[in-house]
């Protein structure tokens, strides 16, 4: 940790201490490249609105997501457990493929305990009736249920279950009504999942906010500049109706992008940028899982940098801890409460190490040193598609964030050492439920693991 971040008092103090139990506000942009908002540096978008979130709370250098596509990454924050644990490794294609109605969301958790619950945005978690929001633990919905859309006259709007027309462009839509919902529900706990889908394609921008970027001259990049803007002047929108209606000071809110931008063959582009990180949506690489994150709660957090890593399960298990709700027994959170962390109260890294599994891409961070197998894509200058995956890299990110330099040859031991942390993670996954890997006990395991694996899956 750079800085000390004092808190006045811990989650569970505060929620016996004060009745009106505090907010919960998740954002969440969509293929957003590391390096298109202020606070990491961009100077051709400005996003004034979450410079301003990553003042007045604490910034996490090293934040990753749980998975370098939409779906599974939703999955994940929503559980507060990695996606593999329950098969949902992959992007849904059949109106049947979604998150597994045996899997508890924090939505179902928070109002279990009172809170009203809402989503507004991208769900990608299900289409079939029983996979809908409203199936899921929130009262509320406004949105859509697949994963990219229209941002202009967009059909398939849902309010609940049913159909509605939105004339409005979708970004503001989303932020018109997250506003409203803070708005009405003034005096009484909530949780909104805010999830935007800018700046997913199709890129889809308002002449108004194209015309703020004439000094941009690739079309792309200025069509995604100015539905960057978009998203974060709707994200102003939302945090002034919280400060308006003051509720500013009892709301945690927290931020992330899904993944990391899409910059390289095998995905659409969007023009975004992921450096100094190397790689892209659908790698295991930096890029693809390294995120903006942001956490704030004025008044309970002071502003800082937090430099270890965390991961967006952990927002999942802080916000129960906000709500005073103690860790469910039904299913084993894997996320942890950062709230301790970032008060100094508890010392060391909220984890002994971070996992990912994306069928032959898998990867493990154990502090600053990270052994990945990535998407061959990445390595080929030709656009060719369906490149095999690279072999087992090791990087220490501490000294080489852009994973330019393989130590994998000059470090054997420290292989061995994070293969055998993957290996025991791993045995803990399942097969994916859907997707184009379907092997028992997935992939990227050495060979010992893989005999393991034939023999018997775990479940969690």
């Amino acid at each position: 940790m750079r800085i000390p971040l004092p808190l006045r008092a811990t989650a569970a103090a505060l929620a016996a201490a004060d009745p009106s139990r505090p907010n919960i506000l998740f954002i969440v942009g969509d293929d957003m490249g590391y390096a298109d908002v202020g606070f990491h540096g961009c100077r051709d978008i400005p996003t004034p609105h979450l410079d301003a979130l990553a003042a007045s709370g604490v910034r996490f250098s090293n934040g990753y997501v749980s998975g370098p596509y939409c779906s599974p990454t939703r999955a994940g924050l929503l559980t507060g457990r990695y996606q593999t644990r329950f098969g949902h490794e992959f992007n849904p294609g059949g109106a049947s493929e979604g998150l597994p109605p045996a899997e508890t969301t924090v939505a179902d958790r928070l109002k279990a305990a009172g809170y009203t619950t809402a989503l507004v945005g991208k769900w990608h978690l299900g289409s079939r009736g029983d996979l809908q929001p409203l199936r899921r633990g929130f009262d509320e919905f406004f949105g859509f249920l697949g994963g990219a859309h229209s941002y202009f006259n967009p059909t398939g709007i849902l309010r609940g279950a049913e159909p509605v027309k939105e004339t409005a462009y979708l970004t503001d839509a989303f932020g018109r009504e997250a506003s409203a919902f803070i708005e009405r529900n003034r005096g009484r706990p909530w949780f909104l999942y805010l999830a935007f889908n800018a700046v997913h394609t199709p890129m889809d921008a308002t002449k108004e906010d194209l015309a703020k970027f004439g000094a941009i001259t690739d079309p792309k990049r200025r069509a995604y500049a100015a539905m960057m803007a978009a998203m974060d002047t709707n994200i102003g929108l939302v945090l002034r109706r919280l400060r308006e209606t003051g509720q500013e000071r009892n709301t945690l809110v927290c931020f992330i992008s899904d993944n990391g931008g899409p910059a390289m063959p095998g995905v659409t582009v969007n023009a975004s940028i992921n450096s100094p990180l190397r790689g892209s949506k659908r790698t295991t690489l930096e890029g693809g899982i390294r995120v903006p994150f942001l956490v704030a709660w004025p008044g309970r957090l002071a502003p800082g940098v937090y430099d270890q890593p965390v991961i967006q399960l952990d927002l999942t298990a802080t916000a129960l801890a906000a709500a005073g709700l103690e860790a469910p027994a039904d299913r084993r959170l894997e996320g942890v409460d950062l709230l301790p962390f970032l008060t100094g109260k508890t010392k060391g890294a909220p984890h002994d190490a971070l996992y990912w599994r994306f069928g032959q891409q898998m990867a493990v961070r154990a502090g600053d040193f990270k052994l990945v197998r990535y998407d061959g894509n990445v390595d080929t200058l030709t656009g060719a598609r369906n490149q095999p995956p690279s072999g087992l890299k090791l990087y220490n990110l501490a000294a080489d964030i852009g994973e330019t330099r393989d130590l994998a040859a000059a470090m054997p031991g420290k292989v061995r050492e994070l293969q055998a942390k993957w290996d025991t993670w791993n045995a803990g996954n399942v097969k994916p439920l859907w997707g184009a890997q379907h092997l028992e006990g997935g992939t990227g395991e050495s060979g010992a693991a893989k005999k393991r694996a034939k023999k018997k899956v775990t479940q969690p």
